[in-house]
């Protein structure tokens, strides 16, 4: 405890300009910040710039960044060739409010890298892209319950907020209805997931899945868990849908679904697909994402799927565009990334010794706190019964002590701009915490 509060004073000695600038944000936003897990105490640090790997705050500190924009920025931050083509683009204009050149050539590449995209439609969040694939499972299937998994976060869509944060079977938040409509199964146990599938299989719409659970713990699908409740979905009549919107192009070009030979129905994309600016893809079969055009349907006979504003905006689909471009045509980006990512689960884990296990899979990782002799989480329940007080202190630490950032709690992704050298740096922080 005492080392807590020596971090505490450390990092309040360094960050002043961001205590006064955090207490003006509390006034004017609610908590302070405009993304909930964007918070932490005794006050997040304000950022002034950002290049590379790094982010300097207003105090002019500068902190390794694992974090990297909710890890959608494979690239790094500021990227070149993304930062320039924005500005030829802005030099015509930011907003249209029109079909666009730019939205053909982002979905030419997606569609050509992924699959299943016969068709796609554009958003400008990940939580509307699964907001609006959930509608289109029950306008085509007829039926109205979805399942997720415990853990799984989709966003904030009321038809999606439940069994998130532990324990599963608490509420998520007041103001959310029709709750019975959202069934919960357990992640990579297809015994359990599939009594549960069938006890509401006259009803069931469709089953909504992370190949890799993000929130709940950064833990990779197994093959076949994901290949039964697929084939339970086919033989059911209900939509098989993947969100991929975390690891859609971040661990290949392209989604993670054809390595495990899977068939989705409706695949979501976000974050890296976007370059860093606002998106939100739902793409998908031609035939089920043909429900989405109201041209000459009656209300009964359509799933009313629109956008936004600023769907498909010039802007976030010249940055998709720049983004892809430069994964296309540089593969040997996700072999590099990827040898980084395997390179740091096994030092943590040798650092760990024995106290934490580390998750992940290619550029993605998380550590957890192990209090009960855990040697393995291949659920979000085993993640959720962790020692998460003291995740939270390790990366306060290292980002009061160390000038590394992890948002605390969260996973960490590793950027085309990271290095062998920063994951050695973020060992030796990790071995000076447990010691």
């Amino acid at each position: 405890m005492n080392l807590v509060l020596d971090y505490t004073r450390e990092y309040k000695k360094k960050t002043p300009q961001s205590a006064k600038l955090f207490a003006k944000s509390a006034k004017l936003h609610v908590n302070g910040v405009s993304h909930n897990i964007r918070f932490y105490e005794p006050y997040p640090f304000v950022v002034k710039s950002s290049t590379g790997k790094n982010l300097v705050d207003v105090d002019s500190n500068k902190y390794t960044d694992y974090w990297m924009g909710h890890w959608s920025l494979i690239l790094g931050h500021r990227q070149k060739n993304v930062k320039d083509a924005l500005k030829k683009q802005i030099e015509k204009s930011w907003m249209y409010g029109t079909v666009n050149m730019q939205t053909i050539l982002l979905s030419e590449l997606i569609s050509k890298a992924v699959p299943v995209a016969e068709k796609i439609r554009y958003v400008t969040s990940g939580t509307e892209a699964t907001m609006y694939a959930v509608r289109l499972a029950r306008s085509v299937t007829g039926k109205k319950i979805i399942a997720k998994i415990d853990g799984g976060w989709h966003g904030y869509t009321s038809d999606l907020l439940k069994s998130v944060n532990w324990p599963f079977t608490e509420s998520e938040s007041s103001g959310v209805v029709n709750e019975e409509k959202i069934v919960s199964i357990p992640y990579n146990d297809l015994e359990a997931s599939l009594f549960i599938l069938k006890k509401h299989s006259n009803d069931l719409a469709g089953v909504i899945i992370e190949p890799v659970l993000g929130g709940g713990g950064c833990i990779p699908a197994e093959s076949d868990y994901l290949k039964g409740i697929q084939e339970f979905c086919k033989k059911n009549n209900s939509l098989f849908i993947l969100d991929e919107i975390v690891t859609g192009f971040r661990f290949r070009y392209g989604c993670i679904y054809p390595t495990m030979k899977l068939d989705p129905d409706i695949v979501t994309l976000g974050k890296i697909t976007g370059g860093g600016m606002a998106i939100g893809v739902m793409c998908g079969k031609k035939e089920i994402m043909e429900y989405a055009d109201t041209t000459g349907k009656k209300k009964s006979e359509r799933s009313y799927v629109g956008g936004g504003t600023f769907s498909a905006n010039p802007t976030s689909m010249t940055a998709g565009f720049a983004t892809l471009s430069i994964l296309k045509n540089n593969k040997s980006i996700y072999s590099t990334i990827n040898s980084i990512g395997d390179y740091a689960r096994k030092e943590l884990t040798k650092a760990f010794d024995g106290k934490g296990v580390v998750t992940g899979k290619g550029s993605l990782f998380m550590t957890h706190f192990v209090n009960n002799g855990t040697v393995e989480i291949t659920n979000a329940a085993q993640a959720a019964k962790c020692d998460t007080r003291a995740l939270h202190d390790y990366h306060f630490k290292m980002i009061a002590h160390d000038g590394i950032f992890f948002l605390p709690g969260k996973l960490g992704a590793i950027s085309y701009t990271h290095t062998k050298q920063d994951i050695k740096k973020m060992v030796l922080a990790t071995s000076d915490y447990l010691h």
